[in-house]
């Protein structure tokens, strides 16, 4: 086939996708991340029962699953999660902290958890579980480039998501984006944290999240905070930035130079 009919035909596949994704879109509504301008580009928040991308570099792995779980606690609306890692994943990042969750807001007691041995396991797994309309959302997290995760693998999670109701979130670390029928593809790496309480280790978890592609609207590259207490993402809140005391009670470094110096 050659080059000109080969793009004809994604042209067209890609027209179809649109028109059947709009169709579902407006069926199961959307859910408001909580992040204003996020929530005007995406037309009201998040599509259910689509599927949505996000991509991470490996040393940004442990942000990528925040952020992930983030949209999982937004869009599972208290029904059941079901997190499907490949073994490969857990050695390369260690496994989910339950404790980290309920630290983020999210209800541990309502993710359920599946290991499988290969990319083909996990994406059967993924495909069975989001036809499930008993579930909430559906993650499928791989780790590096999978040859089997293809367009028609991706069609068939979007076909099984469509069906159900239910939302898919593809988690890739350290990958590349290839044609997918995802609504919506992230890229995502940790931002700067506020500084919290005094008694507090850290502050508001950050990230700094790049929309690719939005199948209905515009794309962009924002800076998001994860509230714990109303699990809901917002803009960064402002505080005011430290600002070091003036050496009122040392004499001037020139000066205690110049003594040193007599």
């Amino acid at each position: 086939m050659s080059g000109a009919r080969q793009s004809a035909l994604a042209t067209l596949r890609g027209q179809i996708e649109r028109i059947e994704t709009a169709e579902v879109v407006h069926e199961h509504g959307r859910v408001a991340l909580g992040h204003g301008e996020i929530d005007s580009v995406l037309k009201g928040g998040l599509a259910r029962a689509a599927i949505h991308e996000v991509f991470c570099e490996g040393r940004q792995a442990a942000a990528a699953t925040g952020f992930v779980m983030g949209l999982a606690g937004r869009v599972s609306a208290r029904r059941p999660l079901l997190w499907v890692r490949q073994d490969f994943s857990e050695v390369e990042t260690g496994a989910l902290s339950m404790s980290g969750l309920a630290e983020l807001g999210l209800d541990p007691r309502r993710v359920v958890t599946v290991r499988a041995a290969d990319v083909e396991s996990a994406l059967r797994t993924s495909a069975d579980a989001l036809a499930c309309d008993a579930l909430g959302a559906v993650v499928l997290e791989l780790w590096g480039e999978t040859r089997q995760f293809d367009l028609v693998a991706s069609r068939k999670l979007t076909l099984a998501a469509q069906g159900s109701g239910v939302t898919g979130l593809m988690l890739r670390m350290a990958a590349q984006p290839l044609p997918s029928t995802a609504e919506t593809r992230w890229m995502l790496s940790a931002a700067h944290s506020p500084p919290g309480a005094a008694w507090s280790a850290w502050g508001a978890p950050r990230f700094d999240a790049e929309l690719l592609r939005n199948r209905h609207g515009q794309c962009g590259r924002w800076i998001m905070e994860w509230n714990c207490d109303e699990c809901q993402f917002s803009e960064p809140s402002t505080y005011p930035q430290p600002v070091a005391a003036a050496p009122a009670h040392r004499p001037h470094p020139a000066i205690s130079w110049q003594r040193r110096a007599g």
